[in-house]
């Protein structure tokens, strides 16, 4: 084999058609564009959206872009700077913490609650839930209770010696919520409750005879007529 014998393999490279060449060409006359129309003109293209003259889809749908996600959860949204902003113009003060005398004199944490909040004006609704965010600082110790708490918030308020309390909604049932009770067991029996019992029993028996066997009907009391007729018919 010599460089001159080297070939593609068969079917590698197909000829470019030519059109136009007449008709024992097989493209030749109108070149496969078919019988007048726009597509057998030069520079006839249609664009791939052109949908013939109707309403695109790209108008027929709604104008706004993107989804609405139905699981999304909008806070009410407070940072600690805010907060320790209240504290220092004295609109959230500490209380004295309850218990033996030897707490007397302590200060509590100060108490933040969505309400507290929502009175001081941090928050507009009480509707939707309250979460706290770590921007700014805090001094003083905190018991701040919401729905959710970033991950630096948490981390500022237990370094001032706060609590970060997260309300929880229970995912399941719970015993307390369904009202369901254990039945409490029969009380024993005691020497004093026997002949009480037995009373009972007794009465109970009683109206059950009584229901048992029905009372007879009275006799009905037979009239001077049909006792003379029974007098004859006898003799």
């Amino acid at each position: 084999m010599k460089l001159h014998d080297l070939r593609p393999n068969p079917g590698a490279h197909t000829p470019k058609t030519r059109v136009g060449r007449g008709i024992a060409a097989g493209k030749g006359k109108t070149a496969g564009r078919g019988t007048k129309g726009q597509k057998a003109r030069a520079g006839g293209s249609i664009p791939p959206w052109f949908e013939g003259g109707q309403t695109p889809l790209h108008i027929r749908i709604p104008k706004l872009r993107g989804f609405r996600n139905r699981g999304k959860i909008v806070y009410e949204v407070v940072n600690l700077g805010a907060i320790n902003r209240l504290i220092e113009l004295g609109e959230l003060a500490a209380g004295d913490l309850a218990g033996p005398a030897s707490k007397a004199g302590r200060r509590a944490p100060i108490t933040v609650n969505q309400e507290i909040l929502r009175a001081a004006g941090l928050v507009s609704t009480l509707s939707r839930p309250l979460k706290v965010l770590g921007h700014g600082d805090v001094s003083a110790p905190l018991f701040v209770v919401a729905d959710a708490f970033s991950k630096s918030a948490i981390d500022k308020i237990q370094a001032a010696g706060g609590t970060a309390q997260t309300l929880e909604v229970p995912t399941s049932s719970m015993a307390a919520l369904m009202g369901a009770t254990e039945a409490a067991p029969p009380p024993a029996a005691t020497a004093a409750s026997e002949p009480v019992a037995a009373a009972a029993a007794e009465s109970s028996g009683d109206a059950e005879a009584s229901e048992v066997a029905p009372a007879r009907p009275p006799r009905r009391p037979r009239s001077k007529g049909a006792s003379s007729e029974a007098d004859g018919g006898a003799a």
